[in-house]
């Protein structure tokens, strides 16, 4: 039995990348992406796996089930109804659907972050993994035809979306760069007016449970969320020492790497010209699947 759970166990791991990838777009967010990746687990290990078939299809599925449910929570208000009749031939052929799949970057999780929870799976699934509509069709409960439609209508938002233009990466890069200066000065009030007064922050257990380990050593509490600038800034004065500048998943953050090995990752989002969102992730197999590329 313990030799057929840790096989079961590796090939949940082999698939962990993707499913972090998955989820990561689906909802917008590291941390919970996480949370959505460890729940499919759970949901496997209870499962008979005798009758999966599919493994890699099997888990994408209950992922996004996972994700749609926490998609939906969100919301207060419903999903726009398609309009059946109104339905219009899907626009985007393969190499439209390649190339803006390639060219959105980051970018794109703003924009998706507006769409109705149906259309963000049906395009996050297909114009991003390549998910047939016949397998998107049952997670939503629709006709692949509707899937279909639901994509399309996502897509053409996403194209004819402002945030989908080229970001200034070099002014993302520069705002981020100072954030971490100013952690590791310790300087409060530089970090506040390099927030948003809305920002938030995210921490996995595994960067709180590390902060606590450490606090003894002089580190700040840091707790799971914090809300506002200067609650952000209060968490994060200190936190950034020997973080070193990256690209996470193309986008500008830090990694702490000490002998080499990325231990730690901070995420950031920006709006304009404020920090909006920092995202701090500790779990092994989290950093492991994200592209890191040290600055």
């Amino acid at each position: 039995m313990m030799e057929m759970d840790e096989d079961l166990e590796a090939q949940f791991e082999a698939n962990r990348s993707r499913l972090q990838s998955v989820a990561y777009r689906m909802l917008g967010s590291l941390t919970e992406a996480e949370d959505a990746v460890q729940e499919t687990w759970i949901r496997l290990s209870r499962s008979d796996t005798d009758s999966i078939d599919n493994l890699g299809g099997w888990l994408t599925t209950v992922l996004s089930r996972v994700c749609l449910g926490m998609l939906r929570s969100r919301r207060t208000k419903p999903e726009e109804p398609l309009e059946t009749e109104a339905m219009e031939p899907d626009a985007g052929g393969p190499e439209e659907e390649a190339i803006l799949a390639d060219t959105m970057g980051p970018a794109l999780i703003l924009v998706l972050e507006s769409l109705p929870p149906s259309e963000r799976l049906a395009f996050v699934l297909h114009d991003l993994f390549a998910v047939p509509f016949e397998n998107i069709a049952p997670i939503l409960d629709r006709s692949p035809a509707a899937a279909r439609q639901l994509a399309s209508r996502a897509r053409r938002r996403v194209q004819s979306s402002d945030e989908t233009q080229p970001a200034d990466r070099h002014r993302e890069q520069e705002l981020v760069d100072a954030f971490l200066a100013a952690s590791r000065r310790g300087d409060f009030d530089a970090l506040v007016s390099l927030l948003d007064p809305d920002a938030v922050l995210r921490a996995d257990r595994a960067a709180a449970e590390a902060a606590a380990a450490n606090r003894d050593r002089g580190a700040p509490h840091l707790e799971a969320e914090a809300r506002g600038a200067s609650a952000v800034a209060r968490a994060l004065a200190g936190q950034a020492t020997g973080a070193r500048p990256a690209l996470i998943d193309g986008a500008p953050g830090a990694v702490w790497a000490p002998g080499g090995r990325a231990r730690a990752i901070f995420a950031f989002r920006v709006i304009g010209a404020a920090i909006t969102e920092i995202e701090i992730i500790a779990d092994p197999a989290t950093v492991a699947a994200l592209e890191l590329q040290l600055l």
